[in-house]
């Protein structure tokens, strides 16, 4: 009995220190990394870029390294609706009227995507982002009217043979045009039929989505998980014709946004259908993308760059993942997973936080994100899409926290 009592005693005793440890732990994040003081920053940071003088149309795209000065393009850009986007979630965090005001100015720069043809793909991430998160937040059917619209026009892209949407309607170098191509990118934009199919638009917006994501889970992975940035198809028939890069060191590698792409889109798809096999497959493939990262958390540009650890970060390619996380981490249906998401996520936004942010550099949020290395285009630069979704990223670890749902 006295043995069994000291046994019970023992095991009680180690569960009581792993209970400290773990409060402790979750203490000090708290302590040391307070989350409305880091959206405070960015609205902050926001604030004083709205500030600058810029011709009606200009929306803010990146600024260089050792610069202060935003490149501006217009609603064309495929970046053009992360810069509304932001300005929609501070807007939420603050209430701040003038944000808002804002957000709509620039939001609406990027009402005729919707009544034009399909330049490429990317019309999730300029309207989802921008009109979505307006309609969101203030139910103003204008913004609904434009999302539905925009919709429509992303699916004229489909192509039933393949199953998937076609990604850039050109001639891009090693594409092979006039073939099909497919880039992981896309998986994103498809939260945008999703939505409009829910909401008004017409049902087989869902079948399309649902036909994009599960012909890419087959094609765009290999063996170990890790994505191709670009799959190839032929047009007619559908079949595969090689797995290649755009954006990454090589056609083998595990380019650092491309994966990140992958596991919020597949995140994302399983929110929307609630089918088991995106859960499942969400999970291995953020599975080898946190089994190569290195200790900060932060990626190089690509796992596979021959020079790490002298390479190019990509601070975007982080927060694209540590908002994924989150949600991930909300799905029960391991709880032990779910935690281990949980934590990750916040020490990426941690790491973000402490070393990352732009401060007095310049007007954005964070530094050294990479866009396109091969091209020598956007290295080490401060890019919306990484401010975009690391103010995603705060906003839904602020709702973990307070048990609200994301």
């Amino acid at each position: 009995m006295n043995i069994k009592l000291q046994i019970l005693r023992s095991i009680f005793g180690t569960l009581l220190m792993v209970g400290c440890a773990n409060t402790s732990n979750q203490a000090k994040f708290d302590e040391t990394f307070n989350v409305d003081e880091q959206l405070e920053y960015c609205v902050g940071q926001a604030s004083k870029a709205l500030k600058l003088t810029l011709a009606e149309g200009d929306i803010p795209r990146n600024i260089a390294p050792n610069s202060k000065a935003w490149r501006y393009v217009d609603y064309k850009d495929w970046t053009s609706g992360f810069w509304p986007g932001e300005l929609w979630y501070l807007y939420e965090f603050s209430g701040n009227d003038h944000l808002k005001a804002s957000a709509d100015k620039f939001t609406r720069y990027l009402t005729p995507l919707s009544v034009m043809p399909a330049l490429d793909h990317d019309l999730g991430f300029q309207v989802f982002n921008s009109f979505g998160n307006g309609f969101r937040l203030t139910k103003n059917v204008d913004y609904k009217d434009v999302i539905l619209k925009t919709a429509d026009t992303l699916a004229t892209l489909f192509n039933p043979n393949v199953g998937t949407i076609l990604s850039w309607p050109r001639d891009v170098p090693n594409m092979e045009w006039p073939q099909h191509n497919t880039i992981m990118d896309n998986m994103i934009n498809l939260e945008l039929l999703f939505w409009a199919s829910k909401n008004g638009g017409s049902k087989s917006l869902y079948d399309i989505a649902v036909s994009h994501a599960e012909v890419t889970m087959r094609n765009h992975f290999r063996p170990d998980y890790t994505s191709y940035h670009v799959v190839v198809y032929d047009k007619n028939t559908g079949e595969k014709i090689k797995g290649v890069t755009h954006q990454g060191y090589s056609d083998d590698s595990m380019w650092a946004r491309g994966q990140a792409w992958a596991i919020y889109g597949y995140t994302m798809v399983y929110r929307e259908t609630k089918d088991p096999k995106f859960l499942d497959f969400a999970q291995k493939i953020t599975k080898v993308y946190l089994d190569r990262l290195p200790k900060d958390l932060i990626p190089y540009w690509d796992f596979d760059a021959p020079g790490i650890p002298n390479e190019p970060k990509d601070a975007s390619a982080s927060a694209v993942v540590a908002s994924a996380l989150l949600e991930l981490s909300t799905f029960k249906n391991d709880s032990d997973l779910s935690k281990y998401y949980l934590d990750k996520a916040e020490g990426m936004l941690m790491e973000l936080s402490l070393n990352y942010q732009s401060k007095d550099k310049n007007t954005a949020c964070l530094l050294h994100s990479t866009g396109h290395k091969p091209a020598g285009s956007e290295i080490d630069y401060s890019i919306t899409y990484a401010d975009y979704y690391y103010i995603e990223a705060l906003l839904r670890l602020k709702k973990i926290k307070e048990g609200k749902n994301l």
